[in-house]
């Protein structure tokens, strides 16, 4: 390979890498903790489900917080993925975006940021590499890689939740449609592994809601009201 080429090469190696690590610490940012604990005085951690998420903050903290909970983690996922694009694409391609369109031949760049914004989410670096189950990121992220395929998955996810309620049961549709959406929007090769990737962990972080579904256990979605409120 020519020098210049194996240079080329090696900046996007490493831009990429730096925004991945980037992407990961501030969506590893835990707004469903700050919110509860600000608003309510609650650690979502030690009630409900124990998950740091809009739907444990919406049972234990209320809608104000669930809302403001679901805004920023949707909103750093839109941001990361955008702000990290935009800056690779001036780096390495002279400001073209195109060239970083998931179903392009450096698609791979887009996907591998998507996965670090939603793994970032799940294993918080700031709560002992626990946290939440990656949909609301998860949805942030999709609208700021390929906005047709983060309607889909919110479309699975709604035609699946209204209806029973059961947000997990929604998310864990959403998060198998990842890849199948992926492929039919032109992502393919490695750039349709880290969709993969994702899919396969946002599931397994809901195992225990598997097992509740499978029981009838699974709580239904719900807010919690204070008694002033009433």
């Amino acid at each position: 390979m020519p020098k210049e080429g194996r240079s080329n090469v090696d900046t996007l190696a490493i831009a990429t890498t730096l925004a991945a690590v980037v992407s990961f610490l501030v969506c590893g940012i835990p707004f469903g903790v700050i919110i509860a604990n600000v608003m309510s005085g609650v650690d979502v951690r030690k009630a409900g489900s124990g998950n740091i998420g809009m739907t444990n903050v919406a049972r234990t903290a209320g809608g104000k917080a669930a809302a403001l909970t679901f805004l920023c983690d949707v909103g750093k996922g839109t941001i990361c993925m955008v702000a990290s694009r935009l800056a690779i694409a001036a780096v390495c391609f002279g400001g073209d975006m195109a060239m970083l369109a998931p179903d392009e031949g450096f698609g791979w760049v887009s996907t591998t940021l998507y996965c670090a914004c939603v793994l970032g989410h799940i294993f918080s670096p700031y709560l002992g590499f626990h946290g939440g189950k990656g949909i609301s990121v998860g949805l942030g992220a999709a609208l700021g890689l390929s906005w047709p395929l983060g309607l889909s998955m919110l479309a699975v996810f709604l035609l699946l939740t209204i209806p029973t309620r059961y947000v997990s049961l929604g998310s864990i549709a959403a998060a198998a449609s990842l890849p199948i959406f992926s492929r039919l929007y032109g992502i393919r090769g490695w750039a349709l592994l880290p969709t993969v990737i994702v899919s396969a962990v946002v599931i397994w972080s809901h195992r225990q809601n598997i097992g509740r579904l499978i029981r009838g256990e699974e709580s239904r979605f719900g807010v919690h009201h204070d008694e002033e409120d009433k």
